[in-house]
């Protein structure tokens, strides 16, 4: 999935999907997630974790709307993470929503977006005989200053 940094974080991290999805449903009853990004030729990592909120109002129209015609109909058809009979039954259930819905397919209702608004961002840097940088960046909640430490490798 595609994550958005909103302000370098001052608003969060936001990624979008199916809310119906094994993962939408485990999000939204947890209110909070956590992700990894790991850059494997810069020798770079983050891990962030934090609380929820829903993204489904201009801004997740407005990345639906940027995405190709195909993935927009395919969010339409797709029930993520539910048993599917057959590649066929997915390949109709496309033709059906491309004809109901047109070629320009409004945002379902059941898409959209989370932000996370991060309490923990940890950054790694890999450094020579494993001993690597770790800096724990933390905050008791939302708004809070942060408290940085220095973490062992």
């Amino acid at each position: 999935k595609e994550i958005e940094a909103d302000g370098a974080g001052q608003g969060g991290f936001v990624f979008y999907t199916n809310y119906d999805s094994v993962k939408g449903r485990e999000i939204t009853a947890a209110g909070k997630a956590a992700f990894v990004m790991h850059w494997k030729s810069l020798h770079r990592q983050i891990r962030v974790r934090g609380v929820v909120q829903r993204e489904d109002g201009p801004k997740a129209d407005a990345y639906y709307a940027s995405r190709s015609l195909k993935s927009r109909l395919g969010a339409w058809a797709s029930r993520q993470s539910q048993p599917l009979a057959g590649r066929t039954a997915l390949v109709a259930e496309v033709a059906r929503v491309t004809a109901q819905h047109g070629p320009n397919p409004a945002r379902p209702p059941f898409w959209g977006g989370f932000r996370i608004l991060p309490t923990e961002i940890e950054f790694w840097a890999d450094g020579p005989f494993r001993l690597h940088d770790r800096f724990r960046w933390s905050r008791p909640e939302i708004g809070a200053d942060w408290d940085v430490k220095r973490l062992n490798p």
